[in-house]
C-alpha cells in the first residue's frame, strides 16, 4: 500500500493581488490540494528545496508550480533554469502566469522547458478561465513519473 501526500500547488507571486485571484480561481474548480504562496523565486528554490522556512516540510515536489516571471531577487526564468538543471525537480510542470507580451520572454519560456505559458490579459474572466483549466490538466489530468 503507497501512502498517499497530499498533492501541492505552488504558487509564486509577488503581486498579492494577482495571488488573490490564482487562488479564487483554483477555489471555484475545488481542486483537492494544498496550495502554498510564495512572493519570489528565492522562496520558491527554499520551498522547492527544503531550505530555511521549509527545511522541515516532507520532501515531496508539487503536482505543478505556477510561476510568474517578473519578481524581486530571481525572475521567474532563473527559476525554471534552476528547475530544470535539478535531477529531483526537472519534471515538476510549469505554468508561467506572466503580464509580459515580450517574445523574448516568451522564446526564452518555451526553450526552458515550460509546460504552459499563461498571458495575464486585461480580460480578468479570460485569465482566471485559463488559469483554472492549466491548473485542473496539471494538478489533476497529468500523470508524473511516481517520486523515489
Amino acid at each position: 500500500m503507497t501512502h498517499r501526500h497530499p498533492r501541492t500547488i505552488l504558487l509564486v507571486e509577488d503581486s498579492l493581488a494577482d495571488a488573490e485571484l490564482v487562488v479564487d480561481a483554483l477555489r471555484e474548480v475545488h481542486l483537492a490540494h494544498t496550495l502554498i504562496h510564495v512572493e519570489d523565486g528565492v522562496d520558491c528554490m527554499d520551498y522547492l528545496q527544503c531550505r530555511g522556512e521549509w527545511a522541515r516540510r516532507e520532501p515531496i515536489n508539487p503536482v505543478v508550480v505556477l510561476l510568474d516571471i517578473k519578481m524581486p531577487r530571481m525572475d521567474g526564468l532563473e527559476v525554471l533554469t534552476r528547475m530544470r538543471s535539478d535531477d529531483r525537480l526537472r519534471r515538476v510542470p510549469v505554468v508561467i502566469l506572466s503580464s509580459s507580451r515580450e517574445e523574448s520572454d516568451l522564446a526564452r519560456g518555451w526553450d526552458l522547458g515550460v509546460n504552459a505559458y499563461v498571458i495575464k490579459s486585461v480580460d480578468v474572466s479570460q485569465f482566471l478561465e485559463s488559469v483554472r483549466t492549466s491548473a485542473q490538466f496539471w494538478a489533476v489530468l497529468n500523470q508524473g513519473p511516481e517520486e523515489e
